[in-house]
Parts: structure tokens; C-alpha cells; sequence
């Protein structure tokens, strides 16, 4: 059902990307300081609980599905006034987030040195199964303190750095609870302030230890008296006491390096071996194609020009010879340029999201900008898209240009929505809080029908009046016989060869994209990944260009299709090493869980295809076109 909640996120969609547009202000936008003064109620919001990975290095993810805070199964404790959902953006949707008020009682510097009790719920022994189950899939509490997420202090056992892991555990299941999990039910809470000027203090840290503590004491309003745990039973009713005791503790950290401590790079050298190890590989293809080009080609264009067409003697072998079939439209031309429009409108979005992000402007506390910025920038690419798939479609001899135009504005969001709400159907089905609200859907579709396809509409009309690219050579009017071609040269051959190096040059960087999106891991390695985008696009475009050449020389002209498969082969070794990941770092135990990791892969892979393919392909076109026009024809 559409809200008014929904509404506001469309308008305030537009908003926020004007802002990010014209703002000239020292913050960015949904990143100011929030300034407290002593005795202020500082608010603690509360949001899904999620999976997380153990703290051990051979832990593995259980599940992927999210769960409401408020589900009535885990019987937390819920606010006086009612549960009040907090505004959301559409990233902070689609990344499953679901925030609402607490009952916690917060106030600035005012500690809570006693065990103040919370509530106190009765759970049944059907739902003492339900919240074992979660607490054996190690599932977390996720809090939110003025954009900042409540953490679990640890220690980096390599380094022996301590830093903030986001989220704590629901309970425990390890050492003498394996048999018989705890629930934790008291928090003890732990706020890092920073005071900038005199009575002025701003949150820079929240911490929180969770323990289980059975409620058979004599003293309750003690905290320090060791008690049994509270171990749930499954073939009985429970009493459960919740508790927090609250802590206030000065901290020198500034507000504006705040989220230091929650960013933590495990192991910083592991990213500068991805970077190094793909400028390598850049190097190495870069000095290749150059002496393919400078060398042999060059070579073979002295050669040809320098020959007398007078005496009619004609030397012609290899990619020579395939100069009146080069350009030959190739097979569905259709379903190409659709494909490399698309590809193109997701270049553009990755890339200004890119910029986006090394700017600063995706700040962590604007949860779901990330998500934000890449929906608003497909939609208004969508110009892009239209402009390129109709370019190349009647450059390579297409005339139904009004149902390439179609096709582009609508196949890649149908194929998408299609796939998105069919994991919808499996999430609603799990009882997550991850499934995307009918009134969302709905929003993402008025984007598209309202603003990206006639965006897309638009860049067609202005892509066919510029009219086909021009080709140096003409096109015989009969097609020459093609001699067999060599298996390393077959399209698949060439798409899982080609696909090694751009992914050989990525792979590092994808297990931190991959914990990112599966193991709700905060990805902050903007730079780097700025930076292997950029080497792995130049890898792409050099590795296509230089199979090209190969197919050319064996007199193999239908070069169109294999550039794009040559480029976007990186995306099969993508779903490779998907797979490799949820073998190493996956246990999921629920068919949904399985069904939901395979779908957002198949997701990942598509994009990677459609982005690669793009760029090997035009990068391809445009060497083509180069060669071919630096050479005499008759």
C-alpha cells in the first residue's frame, strides 16, 4: 500500500540530489554534528536484526535473511507511546534496513549506574525455538545513536589495533552453550562523547556489551552479582527481565573522524597487493598491445601501402583480407545494441557513483546513500543508454529504430524487476524484514516509466539523428567464406580466456564487495575500488582489442560479438568465484537463504557482464575503425 511515508521518500529523493548538486556548505548533506547539551534526550533507534559473521577467521555466514526488531516472536521490549518507523531513503529500503523509536531512556551524560529493567516478557516455548534457531545462526542487534551504530569493542588479533564491530550478538552459542544457546537480555551501554566547546558535547562512540543474566537474583537493581545465564526452554513458557545500565565516558576522538574506529581495515596490505597486482597486470597488457600495434601492424600498413596497385600484384593475407567484411552487420544487431546501450547507462551510473563516494558526499551516516545515488543516477542516465544503442544499431545497419529504442528503455528493468520480485517472493515468504514494501516498488517504478524511459526515449531520437559511424572501408556485396577458426578463438574460448586478467585484477577487492553486500560489512575502501575500476577497465579494453586482432588475423570477420563476450567475461569468472565464496564463507542452512545468495549473484554477474561487454566492445570498435582506416584499399 502506498504511504505517506513513500511519498515523502520521492520528494525527498529530489531534494537530496539537489542538494548534492548545489550545496556549498562546509557538511555535507546528511552529515552535520548534532550538538547535545547536558540532560538532552539522545535518541536510540533500533533497526533489523541481521546475520553476522563470527568473530573467528574460519566463521561463516548462516543466513541472509533479515528480521523486523519488533517481530512478536523475539518479544523485545517496545515503547510506551507505540512503535514508530523512522523516515527512510529508498537505499536505506532496498538494503533492508527498517528503523524505528526504542523504549531505552537516554540522556546526555546522565549515567545509569544501576540495572534498569526494561520490561519484562513471557516467551513461549514455540518462540524460545524461533530465537535459539537465530541465536545459532549468530544473529546480530543493530542500533542506531545519532547515525552511528551500536558496536562490540574488539581487537584485531593481527594487528593488536582495537576497533568497533558493528552490531551485537543476540546471544550465545559457544563453549559451554553450544548445546543449549543463552539469550542475551541485559546491555550494558557505553557512549563516547566529544565536548567541542563549553557545554556543547557531540556522540563520537557507542558501545555495548550484551550478557545473559537469569532473573532468579535477590537484588535485580545490581548488575555486578554473577548470575546464571538465561537459557531458554524450548518445551516451556519463559520469563525474560530485559536490563541496560548506561555509561558515559569523555573520549579526545573529534566528531569528524568518528567513524575511524567502525572503518577498520583488517589487513590495509591486502589492498595495496590488489592495486599493485592490477597495475601489473595493466602494465604487462598494455606493453603487449602496444607491440601487437606499433610493431606487427604497423608493419603490415607499411607494407600494404607501400605496395604499387599499378602492377597489380596483391599481397594480401590475415586481417587484410577481411577489409571488404569487417564492418558487416552482425548477427542480431537488435539484441547487441540494447545490450551495449545498457551497458553504457551502467557505466555512467558506476562511474559518477564513484565520484560521488570519493568526494565524501556517501557519508556512513546517510544510511542507504550509496544505494540512493545509484538509483537516481540510472534513472537520469537514461539518456545516455538511448543515445548509444541507437548509435551503434544503425551503425551497424539497423532500420527499426523505434523498437530499438523500445527495447532499451524497457528490457534491462523488466529482466531486473522480474528477478528482484521474484527474491521478494522468497523473502516475504522467510518472514524478513528485507522484503521491499509493494509502495517502494512501486516508487522505483514511476522512476523508470516517469523519468528513465523517456530520458531514454530522448537519447534515441538525438542518437539516430547523428546517424550511423562512419567506416573507412566499404562492405563487399558478397560475403567471403570464413576458414576455420582455431578453438582459443571460438566465442566461449574467448570470453573465459579474456575474462581471466580483468578479473585476475579485481579479485581482491571482490571478497570485500562480496562481505559487503552478504555479511553486512561496511565497505570504506572507496579509493582502492576507484582505482581497480579504473584498472580493470583499461584491462577489459586492452584484452578485447588485443583477441580482436586475433580473430581478425584468422581472417575470422565476425569480430562484434566475440569483443563484447571477450569483455564481458570477466562476469563468468565473477560467478566462479560467487561460488567459491559461499563454499568458504557461507553455511546457509534455509532453501530462501540459497535462492536469495544465488539471485543477488546472478544480479552482480548481469551488471559486470553488461558493464565490461560495453567497454570491450566499444573499445573494440574504436581500434577496428582505426586500423582499418590506416591502410590503402583498392
Amino acid at each position: 500500500m502506498w504511504t505517506f511515508q513513500h511519498t515523502a521518500v520521492a520528494a525527498s529523493l529530489l531534494f537530496q540530489f539537489s542538494l548534492f548538486v548545489s550545496s556549498n556548505a562546509f557538511y555535507l548533506p546528511g552529515a552535520a554534528p548534532h550538538d547535545y547539551h547536558q540532560g538532552e534526550e539522545v535518541r536510540l533507534l533500533v533497526n533489523a536484526l541481521t546475520p553476522m559473521l563470527a568473530g573467528n577467521d574460519h566463521a561463516k555466514l548462516k543466513s541472509l535473511i533479515n528480521h523486523d526488531y519488533y517481530d512478536p516472536r523475539f518479544h523485545f521490549c517496545t515503547p510506551e507511546g507505540g512503535i514508530k518507523s523512522e523516515p527512510e531513503g529508498l537505499g536505506s529500503i532496498l538494503f533492508g534496513d527498517r528503523i524505528y523509536n526504542s523504549p531505552y531512556d537516554v540522556k546526555m551524560l546522565q549515567d545509569n549506574t544501576t540495572c534498569h529493567t526494561l520490561c519484562r516478557q513471557d516467551v513461549s516455548a514455540e518462540d524460545a525455538k524461533f530465537i535459539n534457531g537465530r541465536i545459532k545462526e549468530d544473529y546480530a542487534l543493530n542500533w542506531l545513536v545519532d547515525g552511528l551504530p551500536a558496536a562490540e569493542m574488539k581487537v584485531d588479533t593481527k594487528s593488536g589495533d582495537i576497533f568497533y564491530d558493528m552490531g551485537f550478538n543476540l546471544g550465545n552459542d559457544e563453549g559451554d552453550f553450544v548445546d543449549h544457546p543463552a539469550l542475551n537480555n541485559h546491555y550494558e551501554i557505553v557512549f563516547k562523547y566529544h565536548s567541542p566547546s563549553p557545554d556543547v558535547f557531540r556522540v563520537v562512540g557507542v558501545l555495548v556489551w550484551p550478557t545473559s543474566r537469569g532473573d532468579n537474583q535477590e537484588n535485580p537493581a545490581d548488575c555486578d552479582v554473577k548470575v546464571p545465564p538465561l537459557l531458554l526452554h524450548e518445551d516451556s513458557t519463559n520469563r525474560v527481565r530485559y536490563s541496560y545500565r548506561i555509561t558515559w565516558n569523555e573520549s579526545d576522538t573529534p566528531w569528524a573522524t568518528r567513524w575511524d574506529n567502525y572503518l577498520h581495515i583488517f589487513d590495509p596490505r591486502i589492498h595495496w597487493f590488489s592495486l599493485i597486482n592490477s597495475i601489473v597486470i595493466v602494465i604487462f597488457l598494455c606493453v603487449m598491445v602496444s607491440m601487437v600495434l606499433l610493431r606487427t601492424v604497423s608493419r603490415d600498413i607499411s607494407r600494404y601501402n607501400s605496395i604499387d596497385l599499378a602492377e597489380d600484384v596483391q599481397e594480401d593475407y590475415g586481417w587484410k583480407l577481411v577489409h571488404g567484411e569487417v564492418f558487416r552487420a552482425p548477427a542480431s544487431p537488435m539484441v547487441l545494441s540494447v545490450l551495449v546501450g545498457n551497458g553504457a547507462q551502467l557505466c555512467a551510473m558506476v562511474g559518477v557513483t564513484l565520484v560521488f563516494a570519493l568526494l565524501g558526499f556517501l557519508s556512513p551516516s546517510n544510511r542507504g546513500s550509496l544505494a540512493t545515488v545509484m538509483m537516481i543516477c540510472w534513472t537520469f542516465f537514461g539518456s545516455v543508454g538511448g543515445y548509444v544503442s541507437s548509435r551503434v544499431y544503425t551503425s551497424v545497419g539497423g532500420i527499426d529504430k523505434r523498437k530499438n529504442a523500445f527495447l532499451t528503455a524497457t528490457i534491462l528493468p523488466t529482466v531486473v524487476f522480474a528477478i528482484v520480485f521474484l527474491l521478494d517472493v522468497f523473502l516475504v515468504t522467510a518472514g524478513s524484514s528485507g522484503a521491499v514494501p509493494f509502495g517502494t516498488m512501486l516508487l522505483i517504478v514511476v522512476l523508470w516509466f516517469g523519468i528513465s524511459a523517456p530520458l531514454s526515449a530522448i537519447g534515441s531520437y538525438f542518437g539516430s539523428k547523428h546517424g550511423a559511424v562512419s567506416h573507412p572501408v566499404r562492405i563487399n556485396p558478397i560475403p567471403r567464406q570464413i576458414p576455420p577458426t582455431p578453438r582459443y578463438l571460438q566465442p566461449w574460448a574467448v570470453a573465459l580466456l579474456a575474462g581471466i586478467l580483468p578479473f585476475g585484477a579485481a579479485f581482491v577487492e571482490l571478497y570485500f564487495v562480496l562481505s559487503s553486500l552478504f555479511a553486512s560489512r561496511a565497505y570504506y575502501a572507496f579509493g582502492f575500488l576507484a582505482l581497480t575500476a579504473g584498472v580493470v577497465a583499461l584491462t577489459t579494453a586492452t584484452v578485447s582489442i588485443l583477441f580482436t586482432y586475433f580473430i581478425l588475423c584468422a581472417e575470422e570477420y565476425r569480430w562484434h560479438w566475440r569483443a563484447f563476450l571477450a569483455g564481458g567475461g570477466s562476469a563468468f569468472w565473477l560467478f566462479a568465484y560467487g561460488v567459491f565464496y559461499w563454499a568458504s564463507r557461507l553455511s546457509l542452512g534455509s532453501f530462501s537463504s540459497v535462492v536469495l545468495y544465488m539471485g543477488y549473484l546472478l544480479l552482480l554477474c548481469l551488471v559486470d557482464f553488461l558493464v565490461t561487454g560495453t567497454i570491450g566492445f566499444i573499445a573494440t570498435y574504436w581500434a577496428v575503425r582505426r586500423l582499418y582506416n590506416a591502410i590503402r584499399v583498392d
